[in-house]
């Protein structure tokens, strides 16, 4: 496999594949169950510690 195969590759099928998984990450990020995750996550810091 030269470097002409490896182009051709990455220009086809790897367009594609990264193109998926670009667009299921963002769905699978902004899902309405994700909500009260993100929620959470950005109270966190919020939260008094008693190990402090």
């Amino acid at each position: 496999m030269n470097y002409q195969d490896l182009r051709h590759f990455a220009d086809s099928w790897g367009l594609l594949f990264m193109t998926l998984m670009f667009v299921g990450l963002a769905v699978w990020t902004f899902r309405p169950k994700a909500r009260s995750l993100h929620e959470d996550a950005a109270n966190m810091i919020f939260r008094e510690d008693d190990n402090v």
